[in-house]
């Protein structure tokens, strides 16, 4: 048993560095197998026979659910590349290196920021709207060009610590095992975490493990996103001002500080009224409107996100070469 996990240690930062170079020059392409679709194949399998019955049974399943999927995820991940390596050293680094990159959604994020922008620069908020309705949960059809530009920041913001930094993070301390395992958390409350009548009981330990998983990563985002704008000429000291005003009312206990960081160096305001399902709901202000959101804040935000990226995968290198 120890040499196995020797063996895989020892693979960990070249695994790193392939995982997360395939990330940035391929992205997520749609016709590869993915282990986190089979993960959320699970889920929706399990939650089919397990959510019923009295909310009770329903809150003590929802923790069976996560306890099953995430560390499911992690001994499967495990066995996997084990097995591989014993056919061949090479063929273990591989597939330790694909799910890696499968765990990081770097380039992804970064292309469905553009995917926005596209419509907008020709002044098409038609198309613009239809597809920031593919990234967020709010509804989208009436949204003024500002508002979609600020549903765009906001979900670059939020996603890199949960796209990119988190497994990033995961992945330099425990390998792609961890990595996959964070993957299976995050998917979990992607898919149960609501806060409505079917997920309520259902989702909540789901939920509160996912905000567990991001607690330190959504820290380290406000460093690396601070020192991302510094390298950009962005207004550091402002920035962080705002963080410490405003990222304690986001609605949840990580969001804000990527957020308000991100509001702060564009020098805009996020957050406000956003709706789901025709009734609309108020999402704590975030930053100051030194100008109103337009088109070139997605343009600035995302060379901002690639910049952290890279600035995290620097330590993380570090991190796994020394685990390693």
């Amino acid at each position: 048993m120890m040499n196995s996990i020797t063996m895989l240690s020892a693979a960990l930062p070249i695994a790193l560095l392939i995982g997360f170079l395939l990330d940035q020059v391929i992205g997520d392409p749609l016709r590869w197998p993915h282990p986190v679709v089979g993960i959320g194949n699970i889920i929706a399998f399990l939650e089919r026979h397990y959510n019923l019955g009295a909310p009770s049974a329903r809150r003590r399943r929802g923790v069976l659910l996560t306890f099953l999927v995430v560390g499911g995820s992690y001994l499967l991940t495990w066995a996997t590349i084990l097995g591989a390596k014993a056919l061949h050293p090479l063929l273990g680094l591989g597939v330790s290196a694909y799910f890696v990159f499968t765990s990081l959604a770097g380039k992804s994020l970064l292309d469905a920021g553009q995917s926005v922008l596209d419509p907008l620069e020709h002044g098409d908020l038609s198309e613009a709207r239809q597809r920031l309705s593919w990234l967020v949960s709010r509804d989208t059809d009436n949204l003024s060009e500002g508002e979609i530009v600020r549903a765009t920041l906001e979900t670059l913001a939020e996603n890199f610590v949960d796209g990119i930094l988190s497994p990033l993070f995961y992945a330099a301390l425990g390998g792609a095992p961890l990595a996959m395992a964070f993957k299976a958390i995050s998917t979990l409350d992607s898919m149960v975490g609501y806060r409505n009548d079917r997920y309520e009981e259902f989702g909540w330990f789901s939920a509160r493990t996912d905000d567990w998983a991001n607690y330190v990563p959504a820290r380290l985002s406000v460093l690396l996103l601070l020192i991302a704008g510094w390298l950009r000429g962005m207004p550091v000291r402002q920035t962080y001002r705002i963080w410490k005003r405003d990222a304690s009312g986001h609605p949840s206990p990580n969001g804000g500080n990527p957020e308000s960081v991100v509001a702060g160096l564009l020098g805009v305001r996020l957050g406000g009224i956003n709706v789901y399902h025709g009734q609309p709901h108020h999402r704590a202000e975030m930053g100051d409107a030194l100008h109103q959101v337009n088109v070139s804040d997605i343009v600035h935000c995302r060379h901002l996100v690639r910049t952290a990226t890279w600035l995290a995968f620097l330590p993380a290198l570090i991190i796994a070469y020394i685990r390693g």
